[in-house]
């Protein structure tokens, strides 16, 4: 019966967990040597932004990829009033902005190492399917 449960949760991908907080995911990739994947999102007003989370950062090759390999960091930016973050979440976001978003370009998605230098950029919806994505981000691994 263990041996069914184990093989049955082989099968399952649990959804990636995105951190808010830059400076904690830095921490986690320091410690953890790991590069880190930054997402300007706008989750309730932009299409190509929930196109893009939906289509490859929920798809499971992309999450298997991002769970041995990523710290992953959403910036979100919701405009309707039932979705609005605190202002201590608000603030981390701009703050984010400022250093790697300036332009406030949406979706706008990096990839940086764990000292912050970045590496990869992807400006709006990357036209390519989840595995082609994963594959540059492999390509770009230490």
């Amino acid at each position: 019966m263990k041996l069914l449960l184990v093989a049955l949760l082989g099968f399952f991908t649990l959804p990636s967990v995105w951190m808010e907080n830059f400076t904690e995911a830095q921490k986690q990739a320091k410690a953890t040597h790991k590069q880190l994947l930054i997402n300007f999102s706008g989750s309730d007003w932009c299409g190509p932004c929930i196109r893009l989370r939906k289509e490859i950062l929920e798809s499971e090759s992309f999450e298997q990829y991002a769970a041995k390999n990523l710290i992953l960091v959403r910036a979100d930016f919701p405009r309707q009033k039932k979705n609005q973050l605190t202002k201590e979440q608000v603030k981390l976001n701009e703050a984010l902005a400022e250093v790697y978003n300036k332009d406030g370009k949406f979706p706008y998605t990096l990839l940086v190492n764990e000292d912050g230098k970045v590496l990869k950029t992807w400006d709006g919806f990357p036209n390519e399917s989840p595995e082609a994505f994963v594959s540059e981000l492999d390509k770009l691994k230490k």
